[in-house]
């Protein structure tokens, strides 16, 4: 069977609705002509979500703390005990961030942080119970899983107690960052050290998150270390961990969200001479919308890879335009800035041809743009 022949079965079975197996994922990963790939990701898109509508969210993305002690080679954005530009900030400081946030009309501040084995677990549970209390109309989506993972470490708990305490607390949604790329091979280059360390560690997280029925995300960090192979391994982790989540009947992963490494001022740089064009982002996009045949929606990131390449990948399968993200740091400290306003947002979704709805964290509609 040639290659074309090859390809056009497989765009057969994925516009059928039939799931591909991993060899398939590599060859189109791998064989695949963008535009090919592109078209068929939108036309899967459409089957899965079939309204010419394109959902973002107002939000901004917080830190808590920059010190941390995994040390991870694509980082640099982390601080160390003997930094002088080292932070952490109290309750108090971060609610006073909070907000000036939803005075700039945010529903959503994901807050994020190093991971800091000074902080106790009273620290994370006062903040999510006081932001909930203070802000009651504002969804706390707080937290990575490497960052549960410490707390769960300081606190001599396992995960799921510590889950349970931040639900207990208010919070009822998890971000999918940290998982960088779900192969122990690749983690143990870039991520090696505890609690970051192994695929299990982010995937055991949001195990636990569904079986409490948060809502999570899920993420992938390429264009660094990996191979294609490790790519796939990837998606199928993910692909395989919303099958337990479904077949527990919970709802688990809302929306899948890859993005670009940036290099400047981290370790890696040395290894990683040049950084992923966005011929490589459309190509994930698609790939991932084609792959992640139990995943209801995938995310563009006008952010991370540039607002014209954001545009163009809601035709390649994404169907939400992800958060107006006031304020950054982690990125922003490897050299790369991007910022936005609603209503450049909503003038990009309709640049590209679709019609601005904005969401919830979990993906309910607020407000149609027409």
């Amino acid at each position: 069977m040639t290659v074309s022949t090859a390809l056009n079965t497989i765009y057969t079975k994925a516009l059928q609705g039939e799931r591909l197996d991993g060899s398939e994922g590599l060859q189109l990963l791998k064989n695949a002509p963008l535009l090919d790939i592109g078209s068929v990701a939108q036309k899967v898109r459409l089957l899965k979500n079939p309204q010419q509508s394109v959902t973002f969210v107002v939000d901004t993305n917080l830190n808590y703390t920059n010190v941390c002690d995994a040390y991870c080679t694509f980082c640099a954005f982390y601080r160390t005990e003997k930094d002088t530009d080292k932070y952490t900030y109290s309750v108090d400081q971060m609610l006073t961030q909070i907000g000036k946030a939803v005075e700039q009309g945010v529903t959503t501040v994901l807050i994020q942080g190093g991971l800091n084995s000074a902080l106790p677990m009273e620290y994370y549970e006062d903040l999510v119970r006081r932001t909930r209390k203070t802000f009651p109309g504002l969804t706390p989506h707080f937290f990575s899983a490497p960052e549960i993972n410490k707390m769960a470490e300081v606190t001599e708990a396992s995960v799921h107690e510590v889950l349970f305490r931040l639900k207990k607390a208010g919070q009822t949604t998890l971000p999918g960052v940290g998982a960088e790329v779900l192969s122990d091979r690749v983690k143990h280059q870039i991520s090696r050290l505890s609690p970051k360390g192994k695929v299990n560690d982010w995937l055991e997280v949001h195990r636990q998150a569904h079986l409490l029925d948060y809502r999570t995300t899920a993420t992938l960090m390429y264009g660094h270390l990996e191979t294609d192979e490790d790519i796939i391994e990837h998606l199928e982790h993910v692909r395989s961990l919303q099958d337990e989540a479904l077949a527990a009947g919970k709802e688990g992963f809302t929306a899948f969200i890859p993005w670009s490494y940036k290099r400047e001022n981290t370790p890696l740089a040395n290894k990683v001479k040049v950084e992923s064009g966005p011929n490589k982002y459309l190509r994930m996009i698609a790939l991932s919308r084609i792959y992640l045949d139990n995943i209801q929606h995938v995310q563009a990131s006008w952010f991370s890879d540039g607002k014209k390449t954001g545009q163009i990948a809601l035709h390649f399968g994404a169907d939400d335009f992800g958060g107006t993200l006031f304020d950054e740091n982690v990125m922003q400290e490897a050299g790369f800035y991007n910022r936005t306003t609603k209503e450049e947002v909503l003038r990009m979704i309709r640049e590209a041809g679709f019609i601005p709805v904005q969401r919830t964290t979990e993906y309910e509609h607020i407000s149609y743009y027409n």
